[in-house]
């Protein structure tokens, strides 16, 4: 890992307190600063720190590809974790259980940076992860983010309606809370009552009544989604629905008059119907209230310096779903690995969305009793474009590399299996 040569002040609680790389601060204070502050440089979106029986290593993610940066003595581990721990107000004597913190720097130009931090336990002592939370990287911009036109014209006229629940749906870390985010910035206006409940919330929207929900103490998603309720909103986004309970009330919140915004995490879009009926939630109030699901992946982005034409053969295209009368017009590319892409050939990502309305050929489809392959026909019947069906228009236009797609997304029939 290279030395940085920003100087970083770590702000605890409301005081800042500079912590310089000078010869007054001891040797573990310095790899802190300096991995954090490498990590900001790189806009890595999370750090591990990982002890094993005899040795230690810090990896980066950046751009979804976990990169190994350093492997520091394996004595240091246990004062490094302390470190952390301080920083983030937890616990230094607990080493038996999990615990979760945050802790927030400022760096020399006057950057902003969130950490949350995640502690865990494991054989050969506690493994850190840490969750860049940079608001400068935040995309606020709907039409930044990866939707085809097509299907970004009908999110936002999903989410321009009064009432109704709109829900994302996809795996940790595919990029849901950005999409929520930047339809929240979409709606922000004065005349518009927004309230959110999370867990945590991850970035602070000016103009925006965020709450972090505390399981502890009984404040869930669903007691926040109750409060919510007497505080006269208009827009509402819960966390995520977890329980029937949850469901219940934002359920109840969307058909009467409010327009929600939740997560769930299924594999696809039409698995959310299966998911729901899973919960308890019956399907006339499903059909009657949902009325968009967005599943999403991120992929990687072909590194623009340098990307090169690359051959894939046909047979392979159309096997992936590709259309056999298209295939000729793919322009696919790949990233030969350079500099400015650490040798990886990715650099930066983009969604992939998987958009589908509750129209009258899936509301038929969900009464009927379908089943999750059932579900998923209607829904493509009804012009639903898949996972891999938006991953291609990706790959046909050479901004996604053929095999990240295969990496990111399972093929239609698979998924009917």
């Amino acid at each position: 890992m290279e030395n940085s040569e920003e100087a970083l002040n770590f702000v605890q609680g409301m005081e800042a307190t500079a912590l310089d790389n000078d010869a007054e601060l001891g040797p573990i204070v310095k790899f802190v600063n300096m991995m954090l502050s490498e990590s900001i440089k790189l806009k890595a979106s999370d750090i591990h720190i990982e002890p094993y029986e005899k040795r230690f290593r810090v990896r980066f993610r950046i751009d979804g590809l976990l990169h190994e940066k350093i492997q520091p003595p394996p004595g240091v581990a246990a004062g490094l974790v302390s470190r952390l721990k301080i920083m983030s107000r937890l616990d230094i004597a607990e080493r038996r259980k999990p615990q979760d913190g945050r802790l927030k720097v400022k760096t020399s130009q006057g950057q902003d940076v969130d950490f949350r931090v995640s502690v865990l336990p494991t054989l050969f002592g506690e493994k850190v992860v840490m969750r860049l939370l940079d608001k400068g990287n935040l995309k606020l911009d709907m039409t930044k983010l990866g939707f085809e036109d097509d299907d970004l014209q009908i999110f936002r006229e999903k989410i321009n309606e009064p009432q109704g629940l709109v829900l994302v749906t996809g795996p940790t870390g595919s990029g849901k809370t950005v999409t929520l985010y930047s339809a929240l910035s979409s709606l922000n206006d004065p005349n518009i009552n927004i309230s959110t409940a999370e867990d945590p919330v991850e970035f602070n929207l000016d103009g925006i009544n965020q709450v972090n929900v505390n399981a502890d103490i009984g404040f869930d998603f669903a007691e926040a989604l109750r409060s919510f309720l007497r505080q006269d909103p208009d827009v509402i986004l819960v966390g995520e629905i977890r329980d029937l309970v949850t469901a219940q009330v934002a359920f109840k919140a969307a058909s009467t008059g409010h327009l929600v915004l939740s997560t769930l995490h299924t594999n696809d879009a039409p698995s959310t119907v299966s998911r729901l009926l899973d919960m308890g939630v019956a399907p006339y109030v499903i059909t009657s209230t949902v009325s968009l699901v967005l599943a999403q992946r991120l992929a990687g982005k072909v590194c623009e310096r340098c990307k090169e034409p690359i051959k894939i053969d046909k047979k392979a295209l159309i096997k992936a779903g590709a259309l056999e009368s298209e295939v000729d017009q793919y322009e696919c590319m790949r990233g030969a690995g350079c500099a400015h892409c650490s040798g990886s050939g990715i650099k930066g990502r983009v969604a992939i969305y998987e958009v589908m309305t509750m129209n009258d050929v899936l509301r038929e489809a969900i009464l009927a009793g379908a089943g999750p392959v059932q579900i998923k026909k209607a829904a493509l019947k009804g012009g639903m474009r898949s996972l891999r069906q938006a991953g291609l228009m990706k790959v046909k236009k050479g901004e996604v590399a053929f095999d990240q797609l295969l990496a990111m997304t399972v093929s239609d029939d698979e998924a009917n299996r």
